[in-house]
């Protein structure tokens, strides 16, 4: 049977883009299909990008990168508004936009803007935005969809007082307050920042520490200095409920105990973006966190179906997701190569600096007790930390 493409990608972010240019370079006919407001995936317009962004905004505005010269009181800008943290940020995500336009085009990979489904195991329909569907017939497809923020059906999210972390890059004031849910990459990357400008963080966890997947002795360390930045901790709890009021929100804990904060960011976890995809019509399924399972060589249980990223579940990290995207495509044509997938480096982007430049100086801590310095990386589960 002929088909219109070797290989056709659903999703454009980095798994997405990086197993269709490696099947391109293969000398395959590849297409990839993606919502045009999409493109890049969440790594560039709602994940990895947008919040390393606005990483790099806090640290320099609040004039953290400096410290060590000028001393804990420096700041380049005393009202930070938010309108300064993420104008950089709406400049960067264009011209990484770009970027993947460019790459597809050189290697010429065919773009097809629109929501894609499963019409049988070798076409997906594409939905463009005039209403009209297109159909795309491959012998090998791959799905590179991505995930979305997890929203409990119980909480009432408004995007300003109850937010998810798609929201909150779209916040028009920086709160006072603020109560983070979760203590997970996200939660705590988020966390950081926000106490590094000034906000009030408390970080609601069920289980009994932050990061579980991170070496003991490195979560221990992160724990200390971002606690030292003044974000409160509470291990063991779960909100049930967050109530939004004329001043903020009041977070409910099952302990019975209330937490108000001028917001409430849920970091829950994700959910894979399969809800529009239609697997039955493929013979697939998702599971309740709408993530699909797949094999060493990312085959899910259809031979020529293909799952990569951050749909397929842990790490859930850009580097990882291209790797898989990589390999996927060289299995696809039958290209043996060598993983590196395994163990994968992971790296978790926090504000510990102006107590670690501070310690590098030598110094005392709080107790009046020398403080020796400590060079601190976050190594995945079961690596070790340099903690001198």
């Amino acid at each position: 049977m002929g088909y219109d493409f070797d290989l056709v990608v659903v999703g454009s972010g980095p798994a997405g883009q990086k197993a269709a240019i490696q099947a391109a370079k293969l000398g395959r006919r590849v297409a990839v299909v993606d919502r045009g407001h999409m493109m890049g995936g969440v790594c560039i317009n709602t994940g990895t990008i947008p919040s390393k962004t606005l990483r790099e905004a806090v640290l320099y505005l609040t004039g953290m990168n400096q410290r060590g010269i000028y001393g804990q009181s420096y700041r380049v800008k005393a009202d930070i508004t938010a309108h300064d943290l993420f104008w950089r940020m709406t400049h960067v995500i264009g011209r990484e936009v770009d970027v993947v336009r460019n790459q597809l085009g050189r290697n010429h990979v065919h773009v097809v803007n629109g929501g894609g489904r499963f019409i049988d195991p070798h076409t997906i329909g594409v939905r463009g935005e005039d209403g009209e569907e297109r159909r795309l017939t491959a012998s090998r497809i791959l799905i590179a969809v991505g995930t979305r923020p997890a929203r409990p059906s119980s909480v009432e999210f408004d995007g300003r007082t109850i937010l998810d972390s798609d929201d909150i890059l779209n916040l028009d004031y920086i709160p006072s307050s603020l109560l983070v849910v979760g203590a997970g990459v996200i939660g705590i990357e988020y966390a950081s920042m926000f106490a590094a400008l000034g906000t009030k963080v408390t970080v609601v966890e069920q289980r009994a520490r932050l990061l579980e997947f991170c070496d003991s002795q490195v979560v221990e360390a992160l724990q200390y200095h971002l606690r030292d930045t003044g974000v409160v901790f509470r291990f063991g709890e779960k909100v049930t409920a967050a109530e939004k009021h004329k001043g903020g929100a009041i977070a409910h804990l099952a302990s019975g105990k209330r937490v108000p904060a001028d917001a409430v960011l849920y970091s829950a976890g994700r959910q894979g973006a399969t809800d529009e995809l239609e697997l039955g019509n493929a013979g697939l399924e998702a599971d309740s966190r709408g993530r699909i399972a797949v094999n060493r060589a990312y085959r899910t249980k259809v031979r020529h179906i293909y799952a990569a990223g951050d749909v397929i579940g842990f790490p859930s990290l850009a580097a990882s997701s291209m790797e898989q995207g990589r390999l996927a495509a060289c299995d696809a044509f039958g290209v043996q190569v060598r993983s590196s997938a395994d163990p994968m480096p992971i790296g978790i982007y926090t504000n510990p600096r102006d107590q670690l430049r501070r310690q590098d100086r030598g110094g005392t801590d709080r107790g009046g007790d020398p403080v020796r310095d400590r060079r601190i990386a976050l190594p995945g589960a079961g690596a070790g930390a340099d903690r001198r």
